[in-house]
């Protein structure tokens, strides 16, 4: 009786002990510290939702460790990513940028950062092309050519808006305006949307939209598509031509997204994130999001990433030059 008392306490203790070790190796196998991802934009905006699609597959390549996204925006992502420039090199604090902040540098007289040394170039995510649309009721052309005749006939009588002084879309519209030789007078927006708004109400003639973002307009024949501009066109308007194809090479532009973390990031840090975000991405149903949207995939490795991220802002500073855009 006392050996079967006996035994049956050990068993007790061994089950109680096997159970605690158990509950300690699935604790030891998921991060407790999140990773922290800065956006520098405001929540619904495009990278707002590519990043959030992918959040439940990110948590999952990243072994469970816990993904808390962050809407930081504000000067045109100059808030958001000071904070990350400011965060520890641990791995644990990223932040998805976009072409704003290669933009940045040209446009503001002083920033509180090193656009290129402040930063861990991690991944360029992707894109999003853009496409030039016109209204429809004021504006005749149908094409790039015919835009850019009708331009020249009336010189300085025709507006384009963007998303604000200084950002990507004002300096894409800018961008067709210089390799078209024609004078426009550009009208910025607080965000695309009102923009949008009003190239439709006819306040403005024409402007520079991402393609998800006047994908419905466009359909329903509100806005008049004159062209693509990155290099390719795309799936949910094939019948749009790109500049390049209507003579016009020069204007080659897409929004695209970066994953970068602060300056002295580790190799093995950024080789975890980096492998992270490629198997996030290519999960079937967040690259299902991004074909439904017409945004495609770039993943390249960091040293890619760094080498696109010091061409671009060397493109936008001659851009930004040639179009005289100054921001205090």
């Amino acid at each position: 009786m006392f050996i079967d008392t006996i035994g049956r306490r050990s068993l007790l203790a061994f089950g109680a002990a096997a159970l605690a070790a158990s509950f300690a190796g699935t604790a030891a196998s998921q991060p407790s510290t999140p990773l922290r991802v800065i956006l520098p934009v405001s929540a619904g905006s495009g990278v707002d939702v590519i990043v959030r699609s992918a959040q439940v597959a990110l948590t999952k390549a990243l072994d469970g460790q816990p993904v808390v996204i962050e809407n930081q925006p504000g000067a045109g992502g100059i808030t958001g990513t000071q904070n990350l420039v400011k965060a520890a090199p641990d791995g644990n604090t990223i932040a998805v940028i976009s072409n704003n902040h290669s933009v940045n540098p040209s446009v503001f007289k002083k920033l509180p950062y090193d656009s290129l040394a402040d930063i861990t170039p991690i991944t360029i995510l992707g894109g999003s092309p853009f496409v030039l649309v016109v209204n429809p009721n004021k504006v005749s052309a149908k094409n790039a050519k015919e835009l850019q005749a009708l331009m020249k006939a009336k010189p300085g009588e025709f507006n384009y808006g963007s998303s604000g002084n200084g950002t990507i879309i004002h300096l894409a519209g800018e961008m067709f305006v210089d390799e078209a030789s024609v004078k426009a007078r550009h009208i910025p927006y607080k965000g695309m949307g009102p923009m949008i708004t009003d190239i439709m109400g006819g306040q403005v003639e024409m402007g520079v939209g991402a393609v998800a973002a006047v994908q419905g307009q466009i359909k329903s024949g509100a806005l008049r598509p004159i062209g693509v501009m990155g290099k390719e066109r795309v799936p949910s308007l094939p019948e749009v031509p790109t500049m390049a194809e209507q003579g016009f090479p020069g204007v080659d532009v897409a929004g695209w997204f970066a994953v970068v973390g602060p300056k002295g990031l580790p190799p093995a840090q950024v080789k975890r994130l980096r492998d992270a975000f490629a198997t996030a991405f290519n999960d079937p149903d967040v690259k299902a999001g991004f074909a439904k949207r017409d945004d495609f995939l770039i993943l390249n490795t960091p040293e890619e990433a760094g080498k696109f991220l010091k061409s671009e802002q060397e493109r936008y500073a001659r851009l930004v030059k040639k179009a005289n855009v100054t921001l205090e």
